[in-house]
């Protein structure tokens, strides 16, 4: 087993190890004290075991699509990225409730060769970090478009921003950036990886720009599926 290897298995197995230890303590607390525990201190623990299944489950869905990155196939299609995209933003919202989302779409936009499960994949985690990372009641724009015969989605946010001794962080694998937040969210440091990964994968590529308690926006671009779409919005940027 090599030393990266060694390195990843260590590092999954602490990030494991902290939501089932805190989802058995207070399971056996509640088993143990159901009864001399208040209905408001149920409620409560109860709560932070549901908080940390999701966490767990969320880790675990990660270190799967890491695992299988290298050896699953891609189904690409043509895909309408804006119809995609609006698939996407319901379930953010449910998951963010106090945040205000904007979408500016490009309209006719080019259709993309994509498989589409990894797509809104790459959109889902986009959207979480920005909202993950930005306070409550913030703006989290979805914004797409075209430049040189690329189609340009940016995901924006008036978050904590980015260090720029951090940049070299941001897409490396269990990587979480100390800020104000960071105790207050759940995280694995794989998103942005996974991310960058999948894009990659399917001809895309992927930037930031960040200041520091201002925001960060992430933009990626695709290819147009072909070349006539490319003829068509040759004029248009």
């Amino acid at each position: 087993m090599s030393t990266i290897e060694e390195e990843f298995i260590a590092t999954v197995s602490h990030e494991l190890r902290t939501p089932l230890t805190s989802i058995r303590g207070f399971s056996q607390t509640l088993l143990n004290s159901w009864d001399k525990i208040k209905d408001d201190d149920k409620k409560k623990f109860i709560g932070i075991i549901e908080e940390q299944s999701n966490r767990l489950i969320h880790l675990v869905e990660n270190i799967l699509s890491v695992s299988k990155m290298n050896t699953e196939n891609q189904v690409l299609k043509r895909i309408d990225v804006n119809n995609s995209i609006k698939k996407i933003i319901p379930l953010i919202k449910e998951q963010y409730k106090e945040h205000n989302y904007e979408t500016h779409f490009f309209s006719n936009l080019p259709e993309a060769r994509l498989d589409d499960d990894k797509f809104q994949q790459i959109m889902t985690n986009l959207l979480d970090n920005a909202s993950k990372y930005s306070e409550a009641g913030k703006k989290v724009s979805i914004i797409t478009g075209i430049s040189n015969n690329m189609i340009v989605i940016k995901v924006r946010d008036e978050g904590v921003g980015i260090k720029k001794e951090d940049y070299d962080k941001i897409f490396k694998k269990f990587s979480r950036l100390e800020n104000h937040l960071t105790s207050k969210t759940q995280g694995n440091g794989l998103g942005l990886y996974i991310t960058k990964e999948l894009v990659e994968k399917m001809g895309g590529t992927i930037s930031f720009e960040s200041k520091e308690n201002e925001g960060t926006t992430f933009e990626i671009k695709f290819p147009f599926y072909n070349q006539e779409d490319a003829l068509k919005c040759s004029h248009m940027s």
